[in-house]
């Protein structure tokens, strides 16, 4: 797979009319809830085959209420497919641009750690001295090993309930 070198910027006044874009989208929605990972699976889930099955629901229940309890609630039935048909398009658009954002981030973090790497190859390379050695140590402990000795002897603490 070829990737594509990003080279660009983003000036702090971009970056805060964005974060003020979000802002205003949420302002604008702020019957947003946050459900918790339990209850997101507990709930069932509408996708294209349910949209149809509850907008045949929802005409039949508009055109034959009678057979309704007195205690559904036909008008609330009615506003959450309208604010489900209404956010939809929304979450279309949101999802593609976090995709587009997501992909985006990956990319340029994997241009600068791969950057990264290449220094520190050559500051390696270039031997002891010119005052490196602290600052290539220190880069070093991003690939530092435990031993298995070390880990054995962590996971038999951890498990005997002590923390280490």
């Amino acid at each position: 797979m070829t990737m594509t070198s990003i080279s660009a910027a983003l000036t702090q006044g971009d970056r805060e009319a964005v974060m003020d874009a979000v802002a205003t989208i949420k302002a604008k929605l702020p019957f947003l809830i946050d459900l918790s990972p339990e209850e997101r699976k507990t709930l069932p889930k509408m996708g294209d085959k349910s949209r149809a099955f509850v907008s045949k629901a929802l005409e039949v229940a508009t055109q034959n209420p009678d057979f309704l309890p007195r205690s559904f609630n036909l008008e609330e039935l009615r506003k959450d497919v309208q604010l489900f048909e209404a956010l939809y398009p929304l979450l279309l658009s949101l999802t593609q641009l976090q995709e587009l954002v997501d992909d985006t981030c990956l990319a340029v973090g994997s241009e600068a750690y791969a950057a990264a790497l290449q220094v520190y190859n050559y500051a390696k390379a270039s031997g002891n001295g010119g005052g490196m050695d602290a600052v290539v140590g220190e880069m070093g402990q991003r690939f530092a090993r435990k031993s298995r000795k070390a880990k054995n002897q962590e996971a038999t603490v951890r498990s005997e309930g002590v923390t280490v």
